[in-house]
């Protein structure tokens, strides 16, 4: 069975964030850098839903890794 690869627009609309492109565009630039050492899933910005599941994504190396890894090097 091939692996679904999302898309950053899906990463956000599954965040309950807008997903356009300008719109994921801002979103980083007003969240970036993230602070040394802290975990993204730990950034301050998420809501406690938007949180969990971006830690169980990345901790199963589940379906969502590969985008919430791009998400992460985008706000380093």
């Amino acid at each position: 069975m091939e692996a679904h690869r999302h898309t950053m627009s899906n990463l956000f609309a599954q965040l309950g964030l807008p997903a356009d492109p300008t719109a994921i565009d801002d979103f980083i630039s007003a969240h970036r850098p993230l602070g040394s050492g802290v975990a993204l899933y730990r950034a301050p910005f998420w809501t406690a839903t938007q949180r969990a599941f971006l830690k169980e994504e990345i901790i199963e190396d589940a379906d969502w890794a590969g985008v919430i890894d791009e998400l992460n090097a985008r706000l380093s």
